[in-house]
């Protein structure tokens, strides 16, 4: 009888591990799904729907969260509001696009150009979203061409009247503003012809931008200041596998301008961003530091292809304005560009605002490998007289150029294994005196 107890428990003991072994895990649930058409959304692409569709957010946010659904169609809209559990999914054929009517995006509290101040909303709006995503494979179209044209018409007025522009003069909306958000996701999605920046990103963490197609166009009317990614006052982000071509800087670090941004509470570092994958059409420059930016550390661009005439690096040293860029890798980088690197002044809207101090910027641990490319000149680095640059290395870097040679006014920038038309290249010496280094010049 024991025996057959025994046997009993050790067949229950199998038979239990099979049914818990055949159980499938509880899945986390889903959010629930809000279709704008559902709530009022017309699919008359003449008729502007902010309203219904910020109804359907709110209601959803209202229920506990859900992400909010643009269906096949074309849907006018001004500035929508996200809220906690909220997210934005456009499907396929599906595009929400913006009103070109400045009305339509109101004046709020905000952040433009490294300074805290009153600006237009953009398109999708997401503030302290955490969890926030967006995805695709739908288009998000800021329509911003009425914002382009008048752009260039105010700048081409007031430099015929002999007076300076600034970018913020004509009133234009970003298409993505996501400030103080932590885990965001936008995935898949297409990003289109915004009236201003395309994305920025401010004061957010742990941050992927993957699968996305983000442009805007160079002809036949430029679309002005419409950075594909603004990083501003930001850790840990990554953008993967994107294709960007916008009529400004590719990807760009931010942070704050000016000669006490370093004080102030609403400026700080970017720290922890890799952009990797990522192939480059027309942009000013793939990886910006600056022109607004005090402080970028640990910053990673690898396998990427370029496709442009313009830096894969740039550093904009601001004189008005304390920087530092450190631990900067760019590596496994193919195709066409201008320079790999180019390191110079900037003084657009250069403003003292009457400070006594005297600002300078510090490059130190660069390093550019595995770089073979096409280039209309190798590099330009040839910062402000006060910078302080040391410890850029390139290493395994083939170039070919029209010009065989290119300006380098610091002795400590390194070179191994590096060519330029087959031609080693060479460190420059110190000019005595302490004047500066003579032009880099390839063996």
């Amino acid at each position: 009888m024991k025996i057959l107890f025994a046997l009993l428990t050790s067949w229950l003991a199998v038979f239990s591990q099979l049914f818990h072994t055949a159980t499938p895990p509880k899945k986390a649930p889903q959010p629930k799904e809000y279709i704008i058409t559902a709530f009022g959304a017309s699919t008359d692409s003449t008729k502007l729907n902010t309203q219904a569709i910020q109804q359907t957010i709110d209601k959803a946010s209202a229920a506990g969260g859900g992400t909010i659904v643009i269906p096949k169609g074309v849907y006018l809209s001004g500035a929508l509001f996200f809220k906690p559990n909220t997210h934005l999914r456009v499907l396929a054929g599906a595009k929400l696009k913006g009103s070109d009517n400045i009305a339509d995006y109101p004046l709020i509290p905000s952040r433009m150009e490294g300074q805290k101040l009153d600006y237009y909303a953009a398109l999708v709006n997401a503030t302290k979203v955490n969890g926030f995503t967006i995805t695709g494979p739908g288009t998000i179209d800021g329509n911003g061409l009425k914002f382009w044209k008048g752009f260039w018409a105010h700048r081409d007025s007031m430099s015929k009247a002999h007076l300076p522009s600034t970018n913020l003069e004509v009133h234009r909306p970003r298409l993505l503003f996501i400030w103080g958000c932590d885990k965001v996701t936008i995935k898949n999605v297409k990003l289109h012809n915004s009236g201003f920046w395309t994305t920025h990103l401010y004061q957010c963490t742990n941050v992927l931008i993957e699968g996305c197609d983000i442009r805007s166009p160079f002809r036949p009317v430029k679309a002005p200041s419409t950075d594909g990614v603004d990083i501003d006052v930001c850790s840990k982000v990554t953008i993967r596998n994107c294709y960007v071509s916008v009529n400004d800087d590719g990807i760009c670090m931010k942070g704050g301008k000016g000669p006490t941004a370093q004080k102030l509470p609403e400026n700080g570092p970017i720290e922890d961003v890799l952009v990797e994958n990522c192939t480059f059409g027309e942009v000013h420059a793939a990886l910006t530091c600056g022109s607004e930016c005090i402080h970028a550390n640990r910053i990673t661009m690898r396998n990427c292809k370029m496709d442009n005439d313009r830096p894969i690096l740039l550093f904009k040293m601001r004189p008005d304005t304390y920087q530092v860029y450190e631990n900067i890798t760019v590596e496994n980088i193919t195709g066409k560009c201008g320079t790999i690197v180019t390191l110079s002044p900037w003084t657009q809207f250069f403003n003292m605002a009457g400070s006594t101090e005297k600002p300078f910027g510090t490059i130190r641990n660069i390093r550019i490998s595995n770089v073979k490319v096409q280039c209309r000149e190798f590099a330009m680095l040839n910062g402000n007289p006060t910078d302080k640059v040391s410890d850029i290395v390139f290493t395994n870097v083939e170039a070919t150029s029209p010009k065989a040679t290119f300006t380098n006014i610091y002795p400590s920038v390194k070179f191994k294994n590096v060519t330029l038309n087959g031609a080693p290249v060479k460190p420059v010496e110190a000019a005595p005196g302490g004047a500066a280094a003579k032009p880099l010049m390839p063996d």
